[in-house]
């Protein structure tokens, strides 16, 4: 470069190798690498050489568009964020051009969603090569949003055309709502169903479900069933009556019924020699020293068999509360597990989200003052965290011994070894995509387009 190019705080630029033909870029001399939003990012190697694929949202404020870039690898490396976090981040290089400039810059991938740009440009990118101004803007032009969008009119994804009933009872629920955004993102029709609004035709000869008053819902290529657990019964048995339409399913009915029973999900795993707390279940009040006996005695957990979200469980710290807890339960006529407490785990477990036998994600959650639950929704509060080799083997050993393609696994880290407490198979995302910064609804979409694609192959 025989002189160097003025730029403002902030400026539009090019990644022609990634495809991305605009991209506004903020400068940060504070930074020392370049950064840039990605997300669903995929490692992998071509005749030795290390390679990623990753997507991204261009456009600020815009989650329809959507670009596949694909960059060499040439670092991973620890950057420490502004707010003092630490995260091991792929490092490409490519070429970046400003203006009629164009120089090789090497950029770290990581998930820039709540940033306000897509790109930061750091000092190493900017060394020797260009003055700033700070007090200025775009520099070398601008353009506007509209037409940031039209430069990648051409890279949009063509819909795919699948029809996705996601099958639950709240559309406002942030899950719900990510769910129908990431599948619309993708060019697929989504539908939400009220599963309370469904009834059925159960002919042998053409089964139907209809919906509000004779609407049928025909022709539905796969369902995303999210059931709470006050509709598990019917809702599975809609599940099931989808999936006799045909629908692929993402959590089968059988699945569902598993993971909601909390006996039935432990003796499965049981079954499969996953560790998990001790447990015991009895059916008469006559038994009930004997059973806190059996699992190690007081403090023990009481749980009842269906429940979410913390509820209907019970810390006893003696033996003679957890004997009046257990026999208040059965007196309701309510069916329990007594679960020996692991005070080591301090309050806290491990979410690991499961999707088609990988752990895409995962974090650690602390139960709030006073509790002993670390449930979010009871005021518990989520970290990131670095899962142990044995705890992701763990959590996929479950996943699959439960048959659920998409699976929320919680593990508690004892003095014995990591040990599973329970399974969840309609995950909350919240939480789990604001730690990871993954596009975890995305994935579930590309489940459900990867199976479905394979059915019609070999159809």
């Amino acid at each position: 470069m025989s002189k160097k190019i003025v730029i403002g705080k902030e400026e539009w630029c090019a990644l022609p190798e990634l495809g991305l033909p605009a991209i506004k870029a903020r400068v940060d001399t504070g930074a020392k690498t370049s950064s840039l939003h990605a997300f669903n990012i995929q490692p992998f190697e071509e005749d030795g050489i290390k390679f990623v694929h990753f997507d991204i949202h261009p456009v600020q404020d815009n989650r329809k568009i959507i670009q596949r870039c694909t960059g060499r690898v040439v670092d991973r490396r620890e950057v420490k964020s502004s707010s003092g976090d630490s995260e091991r981040r792929h490092v490409i290089r490519t070429p970046l051009r400003i203006g009629d400039e164009v120089w090789d810059v090497e950029i770290t991938l990581t998930n820039r969603d709540a940033m306000g740009y897509r790109m930061l440009l750091g000092r190493e990118a900017m060394s020797r090569r260009v003055l700033i101004d700070p007090d200025s803007s775009f520099c070398l032009g601008e353009i506007t949003e509209l037409e940031a969008q039209n430069h990648y009119h051409a890279f949009a994804p063509s819909a795919k055309g699948l029809k996705i009933v996601l099958l639950a009872s709240n559309p406002e629920l942030y899950s719900n709502r990510r769910i129908m955004e990431a599948g619309e993102e993708r060019g697929h029709d989504m539908r939400f169903v009220n599963v309370r609004n469904c009834y059925m035709n159960i002919g042998s000869s053409k089964p139907e479900v209809h919906y509000r008053g004779g609407e049928i819902l025909d022709d539905v290529d796969a369902v995303i069933p999210r059931l709470k657990p006050a509709v598990t019964f019917y809702g599975c048995a809609v599940t099931r009556q989808f999936e006799s339409m045909g629908a692929f399913v993402l959590n089968t009915s059988v699945a569902i019924s598993r993971s909601r029973d909390k006996l039935r999900s432990l003796q499965i795993l049981a079954g499969e020699k996953v560790d998990m707390p001790l447990t015991g279940f009895a059916d008469s009040p006559l038994d009930t020293r004997d059973l806190i006996k059996m699992v190690g005695g007081a403090p023990v957990v009481v749980k009842l068999l269906e429940g979410t979200q913390g509820k209907g469980v019970v810390l006893a710290e003696t033996n003679k509360a957890a004997e009046s807890v257990i026999n208040a339960f059965k007196s309701l006529q309510a069916n329990i597990l007594v679960q020996e407490f692991v005070k080591e785990a301090d309050g806290k477990d491990i979410r690991c989200f499961v999707i088609d036998g990988k752990v895409v994600g995962s974090m650690q959650r602390a139960a709030a003052s006073g509790e002993f639950r670390a449930n979010l929704h009871l005021g518990g509060t989520a970290s990131s965290v670095r899962i142990t080799a044995s705890e992701r083997k763990m959590a996929l050993k479950a996943a699959k011994a439960m048959g659920l393609k998409v699976s929320g696994v919680d593990i508690i880290r004892s003095s014995g070894g990591p040990k599973v407490l329970e399974i969840n198979s309609s995950p909350g995302l919240e939480g789990i995509e604001d730690i990871t910064g993954k596009d975890i609804a995305g994935m579930m979409i590309e489940s459900i387009e990867r199976h479905v694609a394979v059915r019609k192959a070999s159809a």
